[in-house]
């Protein structure tokens, strides 16, 4: 077939674009371009992504709108009044313009350093279900640390751009006298890309950014330990984690709640938590626990929060040890938790993931620019003033003869250029002079006016000194942060434990806490579990089972133990032995598709118990195939239950065997032949839903069944022996015989 020319291809994916009338092909790529692309930079450039002032665009269209309103040194107003006037930069709904607000508010408490000075109900970071109250409610205004953004708006130190109907302008980004990008946290979720800024502590941020402004290598730990977060805990602090973020931008912090015992009443309050949980989500991970036998020491849980603050109470049962508890909670629950940052923000336009000291680099940067043009700014006014001083000094001459020249001129539009060719001075220190009051005309107004002008020749002198040099600039921001870190700094709110041996120590107590004893563990056909003692096996009768069930796998084991259940879709459930209730053998057991939340027509193919996932795992697949997979790739970190993508499912599955050692299989096809063959000619794969390599060469039929070779279990071995994989095998009749406990 002759193959088409590029230009006459059509697209492989194209799409109907109905017009008026008619129907025409798109391709779908540039569908996208169109209409994706533009909605998908929107998203990312002026919508999710903070930039680096701090602020995200619907942040600062808000608080610039209080700015204008006068609420910086005024009274408070209505929330509505505000989301109102916001309008007008913003054009969104006003349930998404509140809700921005709630979250910079005092009452929220979700910043170190809220921007909005709140009265009312405007909920709580920490809870889920604690609602905000409606915007007619609640009243507002800016908090004073927003001095620090407007001071210098009025001064041309930022660029403004006309509003979405062009009807008034807005700053493009607030002249920010410290780094808030770090200070207060921000979380956004873009296209294809998302930002989580942790906050830090605003005295520790300014000294550091103050440290690297004069030294270029600083180290960054040993001025800012860790965030700080607003609703305080513990940090469990992780240097070298803690430096790989600093680094890169990239990382996780872990954090753990702070609680206390009441002995009085046997009871645990819990008074800080995580900033990534709520008290609701706590409550129900702990119920969940509860009622699943997990958790057996807690008689109640209750939230005491009030106008206090957060509380959450633990009632124990008598004789509970509350550290060994919390320590069970914290592996358990989300009292303890990770803040995973990514610190993604915008530069010049353009996202950009960035570590602490690149973010402070670039602040310096854009304050050191807002500086120049503010001092530039004020320079040029002092010029003007000074110019028009020089004018008016020079009237000290002859003040009568001023005034005789403004007499004697006919027309007004003459008094300008006669008092310029009088005095030798040009039109605008000529319309100065001419716009003093007659009250004005006397030697003393005019002697304390131009006594100004060495003061101004001065301040101008000093301010060209300081656009001509980049240290004189550094050193103007390094004097706001030290001015700002002794009005605002707080003192830490997150405290560091500054052991690694705490997480350790909390797994080993864990671990302590499950009682370890010998069980025998029974799998069924239908798909039933049994765990039984060996002195309940030893004492009870026959295993009661359904009709028609009956048992396939038995072995030894611990309570310790781990438990894999695989299944015919791919899937590895993970769980405990310790999980599962000591049975007697005249019960059914548990149902496992049941008891661990299988998919409808999801079927169990093989159970493996492991102490420490020190075996490999061995399966073979009706297309004649073997997979080899070190049972350490189900291994995880994290307490999961669910692991996909844990078996090939290109070809049904034959049998699986958890094996210590390479052993010899026996296979035969559903033809009738047979082969022998050792696990050692295959080789492992990590992967752990590796499709595996040909063992047994197939034409027109498939591999019927795999066992375990045992010695003297069948006549003329040498026979059935191969030493290269694949292998037709060779015909005979073979009894093959399959040890359970194997299985």
């Amino acid at each position: 077939m002759k193959k088409q020319k590029p230009e006459q291809q059509k697209p492989a994916v194209s799409a109907q674009i109905e017009g008026a009338g008619e129907v025409s092909e798109k391709n779908i790529v540039e569908t996208l371009q169109e209409n994706y692309l533009p909605y998908a930079m929107s998203v990312i450039v002026s919508r999710a992504l903070p930039e680096i002032d701090g602020f995200k665009p619907s942040h600062r269209k808000l608080l610039y709108t209080m700015y204008k309103m006068g609420l910086l040194t005024g009274a408070r107003t209505k929330s509505a009044n505000i989301v109102g006037q916001t309008m007008r930069l913003n054009p969104h709904g006003d349930a998404a313009i509140y809700e921005t607000m709630v979250r910079l508010a005092r009452g929220n408490e979700a910043l170190l350093h809220p921007f909005v000075d709140s009265k009312g109900n405007f909920g709580k970071a920490y809870s889920r279900d604690m609602a905000y109250a409606a915007a007619r409610y609640t009243e507002a205004k800016l908090e004073p640390v927003c001095a620090e953004l407007f001071s210098e708006i009025e001064r041309d130190t930022v660029d403004f751009t006309p509003n979405y109907d062009a009807t008034m302008n807005e700053p493009v980004l607030l002249p920010v006298k410290f780094p808030s990008i770090l200070v207060n946290s921000n979380i956004g979720i873009a296209v294809s890309m998302a930002s989580n800024i942790c906050p830090f502590n605003l005295s520790e941020v300014c000294e550091t950014a103050i440290a690297l402004m004069k030294d270029p290598e600083h180290d960054i730990i040993s001025t800012l330990k860790a965030p700080d977060f607003p609703g305080g805990g513990l940090i469990i602090y992780d240097e070298e984690e803690m430096g790989g973020i600093y680094a890169t931008g990239r990382g996780s912090v872990k954090v753990r709640s702070r609680y206390r015992f009441d002995k009085s009443e046997n009871c645990v309050e819990i008074t800080e938590i995580p900033p990534t949980t709520t008290v609701e989500a706590i409550i129900d991970k702990i119920v969940e626990h509860v009622k699943a036998g997990k958790i057996k020491e807690i008689n109640d849980t209750r939230d005491e929060t009030d106008l206090s603050g957060l509380k959450l109470t633990l009632d124990l049962k008598r004789g509970v040890n509350p550290d060994e508890l919390m320590r069970k909670l914290f592996r358990l629950t989300p009292l303890q938790d990770v803040f995973s940052c990514n610190f993604n923000l915008l530069i010049g336009g353009n996202p950009r993931v960035m570590g602490v000291g690149e973010i402070l680099s670039e602040w310096v940067a854009f304050r050191g620019e807002c500086v120049r043009r503010r001092v530039l700014f004020d320079m040029n006014k002092r010029k003007e003033k000074l110019h028009l001083l020089v004018g008016l000094r020079k009237i000290l001459l002859d003040i009568d003869k001023a005034v005789r020249i403004v007499r004697e001129t006919d027309e007004e539009s003459e008094v300008v250029p006669n008092l310029m060719i009088g005095f030798g001075i040009d039109e605008a220190q000529a319309d100065y002079v001419a716009e003093i009051r007659l009250r004005h005309i006397n030697r003393e107004y005019i002697l304390k006016r131009t006594a100004e002008i060495e003061e101004l020749r001065k301040a101008v002198a000093e301010a060209e000194e300081i656009l001509s040099s980049d240290r004189k600039i550094k050193a103007v921001i390094i004097s706001d942060l030290k001015e700002i870190s002794a009005k605002y700094g707080k003192p830490r709110r997150s405290e560091l434990i500054f052991r690694r041996e705490q997480d350790d120590e909390a797994a080993v107590q864990i671990a302590e806490a499950v009682p370890d004893y010998a069980v025998n563990v029974f799998i069924t056909k239908e798909g039933y579990f049994k765990k039984i003692t060996p002195l309940s096996l030893r004492m009870g009768g026959e295993h009661k089972l359904k009709e028609g069930d009956a048992i396939i796998a038995r072995c030894d084991a611990c309570n310790r133990d781990e438990l894999l259940f695989f299944t015919d879709r791919g899937t590895a459930y993970k769980s405990r032995l310790s999980d599962f209730e000591d049975v007697k053998a005249g019960v059914m057991g548990d149902y496992i598709p049941s008891k661990l939340d299988f998919e409808e027509g999801e079927r169990l193919v093989f159970t493996a118990v492991t102490s420490d996932y020190s075996e490999t795992i061995v399966s073979f697949f009706k297309n004649g195939k073997c997979a080899k997979v070190p049972l350490s790739s189900f291994e995880t970190k994290t307490k999961r239950k669910k692991l996909a993508n844990s078996l090939n499912t290109d070809s049904p599955v034959v049998a699986m065997f958890k094996i210590t050692d390479d052993r010899e299989f026996l296979l035969r096809s559903e033809a009738g032949k047979v082969m022998i063959f050792s696990s050692a000619l295959v080789l492992p794969k990590s992967a752990r839903n590796t499709r595996g390599v040909q063992v047994m060469r197939l034409t027109k039929t498939a591999l019927g069944s795999a066992s375990l070779y045992g010695d003297k279990v069948i006549e003329n071995k040498e026979k059935y022996v191969t030493k290269t994989i694949p292998s037709a095998g060779a015909a005979g009749n073979v009894q093959l015989k399959i040890d359970a406990c194997e299985n």
